[in-house]
């Protein structure tokens, strides 16, 4: 199966949804995510809040969605949107698209207490997305 999570930075929500799907669906799917105007880094709470249930994202990079191979796109099965407050990105696909709206974490306005908070809620709340969504399409 070919799974592309997607939202407009994929610094934060799309780059922990890949590093979760890769670690609870397995090596024999292909997981990827990309992002409308990628930021060019993975943010560092991202990786902070991977980190604290067993999983390195260090390793992922923020890229575009024109960065992605061709025929990654081609054979899509599934493109996840993972925005809340902006525009998400639309791919021309046949993937069956989902949408699992997430707030972005990243607020400036947050306190490093408060982004710590927050990224650890996103990041939770992806998980409980995914549990169900391999109950529905992962036999």
């Amino acid at each position: 199966m070919n799974i592309l999570f997607l939202c407009v930075a994929n610094s934060a929500r799309s780059q922990m949804a890949e590093g979760l799907a890769k670690s609870m669906l397995g090596s024999e799917h292909n997981i990827q995510s990309a992002g409308s105007i990628p930021s060019g880094e993975v943010h560092p709470h991202a990786v902070i809040a991977m980190d604290e249930i067993g999983i390195d994202i260090r390793d992922q990079y923020s890229k575009s969605t024109d960065d992605l191979d061709k025929n990654f796109i081609d054979s899509l099965d599934f493109a996840i949107t993972l925005c809340a407050e902006e525009v998400c990105p639309v791919l021309p696909t046949s993937a069956k698209n989902l949408h699992w709206m997430n707030e972005d974490p990243a607020n400036e306005t947050y306190t490093k207490q408060q982004l710590e908070s927050s990224f650890g809620t996103t990041r939770d709340n992806i998980y409980k997305l995914i549990k169900k969504f391999m109950i529905m399409n992962v036999q």
